[in-house]
């Protein structure tokens, strides 16, 4: 049995052991990827408050770039990943060149657009003050729009077919080239916060050029991406789509709620207040990602399982998920809270920003809980995804972030009058409540569809 097949036999046949081995190598990719918020962060802080807050005022849009692009990878990896429990490997590989396809369109469309409305749109979110570095570090991450859909479709084709070293392997190296070439571009060159987005980049075009090795020009996975062969079907794209249009929705209902978030914390303290949420949350998200991690590992294994229509591997991805990510979650929490003061002067080295330190480590101490009960919500949306469920994930995410973040952080920051730590423990209460219910809708969904599965 070649290294191929015994992947795929991991992932068929071993759920647990695929799971770890899949979540392991994934959340060091995606820690590594969340550094560049980290990284530029740190950097562009240096060069003040007021570039920092730019940043921040951009971040929604980045975020709901990536998790544009992390959705139709979803779609495209949920779809992959039954066909192959279901062993339509034909299917497969027609579905892996549609994703790469659709990715492609997309970006082109999007590119376009959003130079289009950019500058209107940062007006809108109350960027005013600030307009000339929130121009200055959007329109290049807009402009390398490219080096975000590309990368991280065919990285989830690699981890649909059990592949996870290459999946995960660039992401590492565009991280650690984002951290050589960011001061160069910021203060060397005196790019500015310019330089810290044409360094993110470039480090994710040259990161992204391994892959292309082996999907295209090697292409010895054990499923064969042959573009010459493309022949569009509709059914395929529709497939996609119906599992990444609810995801994209998810995290544009995000992105809204932080630009929303970012508004009512400028109202209440300044933009001083909003470049510490920023860096506060960038430590936050990177907390966040043994949880995403572990979440798309289960996409894979649950989406084989339901090809394969086996209930007991499919809710081994699920619990077996939601184990494997509290551990990490409580671990995360502790040392967020507990350092909170030391990783607050990453963003505060310089004279400019070092009144940021205070706020970003009182942001830090609550915001950390947010991670806490994070993985029930999770796991549950990315199982629903792996069943090619998405409206089911969506739903959850809309009650969660839209209707239980958003009313309990003005019931407290507005109602009760507790102001800016309102709206943080807003934000943690919503999200609790929210994934425990989520998880509860899920085992109730398993449950009431048994008669779909084959008994084991």
């Amino acid at each position: 049995m070649s290294d191929k097949e015994q992947d795929i036999d991991l992932i068929v046949n071993h759920p647990k052991k695929a799971l770890f081995n899949l979540s392991i190598p994934t959340i060091i990719s995606l820690a590594f990827t969340m550094i560049y918020f980290i990284i530029d962060g740190i950097w562009v802080s240096g060069v003040g408050p007021n570039a920092l807050a730019a940043v921040g005022f951009v971040t929604p849009l980045f975020t709901a770039l990536a998790g544009f692009s992390n959705s139709l990878g979803s779609g495209a990896n949920s779809l992959i990943s039954r066909c192959i429990g279901a062993e339509q490997y034909e299917n497969a590989e027609n579905s892996a060149v549609h994703g790469i396809m659709l990715s492609v369109i997309l970006t082109i469309v999007l590119t376009v657009g959003l130079l289009i409305i950019l500058k209107p749109m940062f007006l809108m979110m109350g960027a005013e003050k600030v307009i000339e570095e929130t121009m200055a570090y959007g329109n290049i991450i807009v402009g390398g729009i490219f080096t975000i859909f590309i990368p991280i479709m065919m990285s989830a084709i690699f981890r649909s077919q059990g592949d996870i070293k290459r999946a995960t392997y660039p992401l590492v190296l565009a991280a650690a080239i984002n951290l050589v070439l960011d001061p160069i571009f910021i203060y060397t060159l005196g790019w500015g916060v310019a330089g810290a987005a044409f360094a993110t980049a470039l480090a994710a075009m040259i990161a992204s050029t391994p892959m292309f090795y082996w999907m295209f020009i090697k292409n010895d996975g054990f499923l064969k991406i042959n573009m010459r062969s493309y022949k569009t079907n509709l059914k395929i794209y529709k497939e996609i789509l119906v599992v990444a249009i609810p995801v994209s929705l998810e995290q544009f209902s995000i992105s809204f709620i932080f630009v929303l978030f970012n508004y009512w914390i400028s109202l209440l303290s300044g933009t001083v207040a909003v470049a510490a949420f920023t860096a506060a949350w960038r430590l936050v998200a990177l907390g966040n990602t043994p949880v995403s991690a572990i979440g798309m590992s289960a996409l894979t294994v649950g989406g084989v399982a339901y090809g394969a229509q086996n209930l007991v591997n499919l809710k081994t991805a699920l619990n077996y998920g939601i184990k494997l990510a509290m551990v990490f979650s409580v671990l995360i929490v502790s040392l967020l809270f507990i350092f909170a003061d030391p990783l607050s002067w990453m963003f505060s080295f310089s004279q400019n920003s070092s009144i940021l330190a205070p706020p970003i480590a009182d942001s830090l101490r609550i915001l950390c809980f947010f991670t806490l009960l994070m993985p029930f919500g999770v796991l549950s949306c990315n199982i629903f995804q792996s069943m090619g469920k998405g409206t089911y994930s969506l739903l959850i995410i809309i009650v969660r972030a839209i209707v239980l973040e958003v009313i309990f952080s003005y019931l407290f920051a507005f109602v009760l009058g507790w102001g800016l730590s309102g709206i943080y423990w807003g934000m943690v209460v919503g999200m609790a409540v929210g994934s425990v219910m989520g998880y509860l809708f899920i085992n109730y969904y398993l449950n009431k569809h048994k008669g779909y599965f084959k008994i084991i």
